[in-house]
């Protein structure tokens, strides 16, 4: 059994339900985003790609690209970029954003299971997931495939939902999580369901300190994390050697 959000469930069944809440909320994915973290997920995202240490010509993985945010900030600086989702309709929103932007050249887009990848050892510099890795039904295989498919020397950046560390902060985004979030999915989005799955899946996922030993059990040094927003959000490094 694996958990979607606080209910436990079959692997299979998880896999399941993750991808028609991301087909349902595809077309409104950016809107919420935007009204879910008040804009801040825009600075999160630049940040974490600026800190990132991409050179120009650097091949660079995006799982779970969906839209492509990240990708869009790793392209412009230099990095050839494979997009790649288990969800057709978010890649879709995501490769229609870039035609319209003129953004094709150095991006492919591929749908994948993140847990499978098919790429070859040490086909990358660089692998990015940014608010994924909770819906993927099995970490460890996942944090696996990523260590496979970097280069020596390549490195993996996880940004990911994460454990608030102030007491005060945790009560305010709780309210707002459980509370509001849902309202503004049935509004937005025309579902509240998703929204609080999303809400739920964040505190079912593991805290910055049990993240950082998934990622060296599945091969990784030089584990690093930072904090922002006092936790709402967290970045994971590590390096294959």
């Amino acid at each position: 059994m694996t958990d979607f959000g606080y209910r436990e469930v079959e692997p299979e069944e998880k896999t399941r339900l993750v991808g028609r809440v991301f087909t349902s909320v595809a077309g409104k994915y950016d809107l919420m985003n935007d009204l879910m973290s008040v804009g801040i997920h825009r600075l999160w995202k630049r940040h974490f790609v600026a800190t990132c240490q991409i050179r120009r010509g650097d091949r660079l993985l995006d799982l779970a690209g969906g839209t492509g945010d990240i990708a869009r900030l790793a392209h412009k600086q230099g990095a050839e970029v494979v997009v790649a989702d288990i969800n057709h309709a978010m890649l879709s929103v995501g490769r229609s954003r870039m035609d319209r932007a003129g953004l094709v050249s150095g991006l492919d887009w591929l749908q994948v299971n993140a847990e499978e990848l098919p790429f070859a050892d040490g086909s990358f510099d660089h692998v990015t997931i940014t608010f994924g890795l909770r819906n993927v039904t099995w970490r460890d295989k996942a944090l696996a495939e990523m260590h496979r498919v970097l280069r020596p020397g390549g490195r993996v950046h996880i940004m990911e939902f994460s454990k608030v560390g102030l007491p005060a902060l945790a009560k305010l985004y709780d309210t707002w999580s459980f509370k509001v979030l849902p309202k503004l999915g049935q509004q937005i989005a025309g579902d509240a369901e998703s929204y609080q799955y999303l809400a739920e899946s964040i505190r079912r996922f593991p805290d910055q300190e049990s993240l950082a030993e998934l990622l060296r059990d599945a091969g990784f040094e030089q584990v690093r994390w930072e904090n922002l927003s006092g936790g709402i959000c967290a970045i994971h490094r590590g390096a294959r050697v």
